[in-house]
């Protein structure tokens, strides 16, 4: 994201947080993006209140989008990345199919944070901005 867009961004997010309602999501089950052979991201789903974060992540990408923003195009899928396989490098493709089963506690969302990703050989990642939900 271009650094003059952060201002502009933070302006247009305010309003989309603010009109979500309280959330509460468990993470449940898992799965790959990429094939059982060469799977590239192992994530966990989600329950709750998963209908109204989809809402929240439409207001976003308007958001994003209403300040010039490219957006991806596909649907929003709701989950929590667990871990990257690097091309190449040895992977467990069958590890979500053991996470399978899980379902974890149910916690509020309490904030949307903004992160600026640093990617490389190590990434990093840096907070800028965050409101809270009520």
């Amino acid at each position: 994201m271009p650094a003059d867009a952060v201002t502009p961004l933070t302006a247009a997010v305010a309003p989309a947080v603010a009109a979500a309602p309280p959330l509460s999501l468990a993470l449940s089950g898992a799965g790959r993006f990429g094939s059982r052979r060469r799977p590239a991201v192992c994530w966990a789903g989600m329950t709750g209140d998963v209908p109204e974060l989809t809402a929240l992540a439409d207001r976003l990408a308007t958001a994003a989008r209403s300040v010039g923003l490219l957006v991806e195009d596909r649907p929003f899928r709701a989950h929590l990345t667990l871990g990257r396989w690097r091309p190449g490098a040895p992977a467990d493709g069958d590890l979500p199919d053991r996470l399978a089963a899980y379902r974890g506690p149910v916690w509020p969302v309490t904030e949307v944070v903004l992160w600026r990703s640093h990617l490389g050989s190590v990434p990093r990642y840096e907070r800028v901005a965050a409101w809270p939900v009520r």
